[in-house]
């Protein structure tokens, strides 16, 4: 089902750009919303997807340091 909606110039190209930087487009995130907002569990892929996008934009607690295994099993 198609829908049309308005939305202001500057906030579309901005939404456009964002998009871009996360290797989708504006209908597909507004797609998962809606079905978030609908309450329609997305695919698994899609939940896949999203935690590896939000793995990627996080930054450890060292900065660009990345952990070691010494530093994991530290005492």
């Amino acid at each position: 089902m198609n829908l049309t909606i308005t939305v202001d110039k500057e906030v579309l190209k901005r939404a456009r750009i964002r998009a871009l930087e996360q290797d989708t487009s504006v209908n597909a995130v507004l797609r998962e919303y809606l079905n978030s907002y609908a309450g329609i569990a997305g695919t698994k892929r899609e939940a896949v997807d999203r935690l590896v996008s939000l793995s990627q934009d996080a930054s450890s607690r060292r900065g660009d340091s990345e952990w070691t295994r010494e530093d994991l099993h530290e005492r």
